[in-house]
């Protein structure tokens, strides 16, 4: 049986095999989008605002219950101020507009990362779009802003060994336990990690939890991804055997 998390390969009768359960997304690309087409950065960032909308939209309607995407990462403070405050932006004009339509669509929205430094605008903004969304359902969207999976596991880390020094948390360590206090606790561990952009690397992304994903690295930039994109990734999902260190049955 596979550890709480982890959704095994279903076997089936016929059929169109079912989509992986959790999808998580590196959305990369948007600055040589733009470059290519001779045009700023934030052009870039606003495209890959709209391939997100497509992406939504289509993970939904392939039966995906779980999507999660790399929009900020804690290392993009290194990046020129304008283009951070683009990012900022952006994030703040897709929750304005979309908010009402993923309330009605049904999507849960949660954004994990570090809300500590954060603008207070922003800040606001997510805890609003969270707490309007949170008994939704149907679709689970997480966006992960101002997130780094080394500094989430220090977190979680310390706040675990807290809890069980003070005895908040019964001994001994587990990790069941650790993972309670993880920003991704109430998800299921992703099945599925794409990266865009014909980079190989994971980039401090869900390191915990993509122990067991299937890794996908596609030469499309972000903000040409599509519906298109994302049935081929499922189709290469399924061409993969996923054993979790465990042996093919009839494997000599």
């Amino acid at each position: 049986m596979a550890r709480p998390g982890i959704s095994p390969d279903p076997s089936h009768s016929g059929g169109e095999p079912p989509a992986p359960r959790h999808i998580a997304i590196i959305m990369d690309g948007n600055g040589r989008w733009a470059s290519a087409k001779g045009l700023p950065r934030t052009a870039g960032h606003e495209r890959g605002v709209e391939a997100l909308r497509r992406t939504v939209e289509a993970a939904r309607d392939l039966g995906i219950s779980y999507l999660t995407v790399f929009s900020f990462s804690t290392e993009n403070w290194r990046r020129p101020a304008a283009e951070v405050n683009t990012l900022f932006a952006l994030l703040k004009a897709y929750v304005q507009r979309d908010l009402q339509r993923l309330k009605q669509d049904g999507v849960r929205v949660r954004v994990i990362g570090q809300r500590e430094g954060l603008p207070s605008d922003i800040e606001a903004l997510v805890e609003r779009a969270e707490a309007e969304t949170v008994h939704n359902t149907r679709f689970h969207l997480t966006i992960a802003f101002n997130y780094g999976s080394r500094n989430e596991i220090v977190r979680a880390a310390t706040a675990y060994a807290q809890a069980l020094a003070d005895g908040t948390c019964k001994g001994p360590a587990t990790e069941a336990g650790f993972e309670a206090f993880l920003d991704t606790r109430e998800l299921p561990d992703p099945d599925l990690v794409i990266r865009t952009s014909g980079e190989y690397r994971i980039s401090n992304f869900l390191l915990w939890q993509a122990a067991y994903a299937e890794l996908l690295f596609l030469d499309v930039l972000w903000p040409d991804f599509g519906r298109a994109d994302l049935e081929n990734a499922i189709q290469r999902f399924h061409e993969r055997e996923r054993r979790f260190g465990a042996v093919t049955p009839g494997a000599t």
